[in-house]
């Protein structure tokens, strides 16, 4: 399987457009343009077809988890931390 293939199933199955893929790669800070897109999306024998890289699938997946999850939370302090802090400036 290829990673055509896998980038294609996973647009059927989430039911994705091709504006909605290039607004999940935005996530990642990865442009793309519709046409690019679309050479992915082609059979192996049309003469636009292109192979899709590691590079484009991996930043997808990567954008995917954003796009579905939302962005990874910042870093809280810990709360032992606080208080650990709170009680040296206490005494």
């Amino acid at each position: 399987m290829t990673n055509n293939d896998i980038f294609k199933k996973l647009r059927v199955a989430l039911q994705l457009r091709d504006d909605e893929i290039v607004k999940i790669l935005e996530l990642v800070d990865f442009r793309i343009s519709k046409s690019e897109l679309g050479a992915f999306f082609r059979k192996e024998d049309h003469p636009k077809y292109k192979e899709c890289g590691d590079q484009i699938l991996r930043n997808f997946l990567n954008g995917l988890v954003i796009h579905l999850r939302g962005p990874k939370p910042k870093n809280k302090p810990n709360k032992n931390n606080n208080s650990n802090q709170q009680k040296k400036s206490n005494k």
